[in-house]
């Protein structure tokens, strides 16, 4: 196989971010060193599933063995494909690992499906993981499950089927969300200038950067999966009452409008946060209850507060890697506004919140005992909270964006938990 006698040669640092970018590499893939050198990652250059798939183990042998050697398709910035030849060598700094360099030879005489890495079944099924953000889901389904467990513990008969349908219904919104919110950054111009986020827990899902998906493709699938759940919440309409056309369009307003102009709620000074916190606290328990039961008190929006002071977290500490793009792109969220320094105690506040609420409101007798369950998530809030005042401005904070995501899980599940014991905590304790 022949190749072109002009080598491109390209370092980057740990993430991926683009460090020199030669001449070669500008006349190969058609990008000048301005467009690329600290602006964009080497990720563009790979048909995503290649990325999803390859790409880590390739950076895998190239630090256990010194170097990565074989084909692969690259695409051009008119978008071409072509084949070439990479070689892939990690590199160091006074002995640390601190990047990779790659040299690429485009072999100009072979057909680019040829060389195109065989991509698995699996593969194609986690592209589509990743445009949907599915993992995130459990951001809807943990409050879902809470309002759920408080019904069962009120007695009675439970609506198995209300509750499916309403589980569905809320995770097909969470999907729309997240797919509008992908599109309205992408093409508001907020993610292109975002080359500082954490994959996968801040800078969207960068689906559209990849290639894993068109600007068009992921409109139509935010659309689809927002009538999906107006569809199934017309059958809950019938099975429920009137009640669920109310949450449903507060949820379908919030899902669209959090990132689509004009309103863009997600840069005006705190209300983004406070839409994410009552969507995935309060409405959605309310919500999951006048489902299965065909009303809604306060107290069933109060049983969501702690959960979605925790969601907010997510969002809050997520906000943080992206805080100079947002700022640049006028997405003025309650990180930027307040600067990283001064947010990281808003973020101490709201995990304080969601466990002092908890316990005030259990000990209040408003919350059933087991409840406060959710206090077994305090170690890992602790440990995040540490990392978060910390590490706030540097990339060790990646572990509090882990943390917090797991602690939404963790204490969302011991809350459910907890619920459903309650009967039998009350008569434990002589109550």
């Amino acid at each position: 196989m022949s190749g072109s006698s002009k080598k491109s040669v390209i370092t980057c640092d740990l993430e991926g971010r683009i460090e020199t970018f030669n001449d070669a590499a500008a006349e190969i893939f058609g990008y000048t060193q301005e467009d690329i050198i600290g602006k964009k990652r080497v990720s563009l250059f790979s048909p995503g599933e290649v990325v999803l798939e390859h790409v880590p183990s390739w950076l895998k042998v190239a630090r256990e063995t010194g170097e990565f050697r074989g084909e692969t398709v690259f695409v051009r910035r008119d978008g071409t494909p072509f084949a070439a030849r990479i070689r892939i060598t990690p590199t160091f700094k006074h002995g640390q690992h601190i990047g990779y360099c790659g040299v690429t030879e485009v072999l100009e005489e072979v057909d680019p499906a040829q060389a195109m890495p065989r991509i698995s079944p699996a593969t194609r099924l986690f592209r589509w993981l990743v445009i949907t953000r599915a993992p995130f889901l459990t951001a809807m389904i943990v409050p879902v499950l809470i309002g759920a467990a408080w019904v069962a513990v009120q007695g009675g008969p439970f609506a198995w089927g209300r509750f499916i349908l309403a589980l569905l219904a809320g995770m097909l919104l969470h999907v729309a969300a997240n797919t509008f919110n992908d599109y309205f950054d992408w093409t508001s111009g907020t993610d292109p200038i975002n080359n500082n986020y954490f994959l996968p827990y801040s800078g969207g899902s960068r689906s559209i950067e990849l290639g894993l998906i068109s600007e068009g493709a992921l409109r139509r699938l935010a659309f689809a999966a927002l009538g999906g759940s107006a569809l199934i919440g017309l059958v809950l309409t019938i099975l429920s009452g009137p009640g669920i056309l109310l949450f449903g369009l507060i949820g379908a307003l919030s899902a669209y409008f959090y990132t689509a102009p004009p309103l863009r709620l997600a840069a005006r000074r705190g209300l983004g946060e406070l839409l994410v916190g009552l969507n995935f606290g309060p409405l959605a328990t309310a919500g999951t209850v006048y489902a299965l039961t065909g009303q809604a008190a306060a107290v069933d929006f109060l049983i969501g507060v702690p959960i979605g002071l925790l969601v907010i977290a997510i969002l809050w500490i997520n906000q943080f890697p992206d805080e100079e793009s947002d700022r640049a792109a006028g997405k003025h969220n309650l990180v930027v506004v307040l600067g990283k320094e001064r947010a990281r105690w808003g973020y101490l506040l709201l995990l304080a919140g969601a466990f002092a609420l908890t316990l005030y409101w259990t000990l209040s007798g408003i919350f059933p005992v087991g409840a406060a369950l959710i206090l077994g998530g305090l170690p890992l809030a602790v440990r995040a909270v540490r990392i978060a005042l910390r590490h706030y401005a540097d990339r060790s904070l990646v572990q509090a964006n882990a943390a917090t995501i797991r602690l939404h899980l963790v204490a969302g599940v011991l809350m459910t938990i907890g619920l459903l014991a309650s009967n039998m905590l009350r008569q434990f304790f002589g109550g």
